[in-house]
């Protein structure tokens, strides 16, 4: 690993933060999963406002994240903490909108692979296109765990989209081809695990529905988007 710490984005040391990192897309939530859920949990960077904390569950070190929003964000901070700070595992906790009519408001959805939009996988220079995908260690377990809990999930491919207000409107044409939800950043997270080596997942929880135009608020999100939290945690712990 390269001594090169603290970087222009994350301020700490690499004994800082835990093997294991939960990704939410907005400080705010990261700062409500440490102060709820961990024990003894530290703040280990608020640069730009990312906060990102390390504590306990269930007396296992793990850190919480933010990764702002979009595949540039979340591109910048996963890389890092790969490369930089020794992460192992990335588990991204946000919220998607769904694209079948079997997917619910609440719902939890695993993505086993990310579509994209967006021209990140570019820059690796390959002759072609990169499905980016999953770590099966962590989508098995996360099934597992969902199974045990009674939770309603989903696993299958996700649209990473580069933007959020689509001026084309042609972001349901990708359910044709059994893509189940859309959010903006789990393929650059999987492209770069595939090149660290490391592992990523991106779990979801259904914020709204884009077939039946239904919505969850802002303290709704807050209040019930528990179980995928609680769920990415015991995830980690098992790793």
């Amino acid at each position: 690993m390269k001594n090169n710490y603290p970087t222009p984005h994350i301020k700490a040391e690499p004994k800082d933060i835990a093997k294991t990192v939960l990704m939410p897309g907005d400080p705010m939530r990261a700062k409500l999963v440490a102060e709820k859920y961990l024990d003894d949990a530290v703040l280990f960077n608020n640069v730009r406002g990312i906060q990102g904390y390390t504590g306990k569950w269930k007396g296992n070190p793990v850190s919480v994240m933010a990764s702002g929003m979009g595949m540039p964000s979340i591109g910048i901070y996963s890389y890092e903490l790969y490369n930089f700070f020794g992460v192992d595992n990335i588990i991204r906790i946000g919220s998607a909108g769904a694209m079948r009519p079997d997917v619910k408001i609440r719902d939890v959805v695993f993505g086993m692979g990310a579509c994209t939009n967006s021209s990140y996988g570019s820059q690796f220079g390959l002759d072609g296109s990169f499905a980016p995908i999953a770590s099966f260690k962590l989508l098995s377990r996360a099934v597992e765990l969902a199974k045990q809990k009674g939770i309603d999930y989903h696993v299958g491919n996700l649209l990473s989209s580069d933007t959020f207000y689509d001026d084309t409107e042609r972001t349901m044409s990708w359910a044709k081809m059994g893509v189940i939800a859309v959010e903006m950043e789990a393929a650059a997270l999987y492209m770069n695990a595939a090149r660290a080596g490391k592992n990523a997942l991106a779990i979801c929880t259904v914020s709204d529905s884009l077939i039946s135009g239904e919505a969850t608020t802002a303290e709704e999100r807050e209040a019930t988007f528990t179980g995928m939290i609680e769920l990415a945690l015991d995830l980690g712990c098992g790793l």
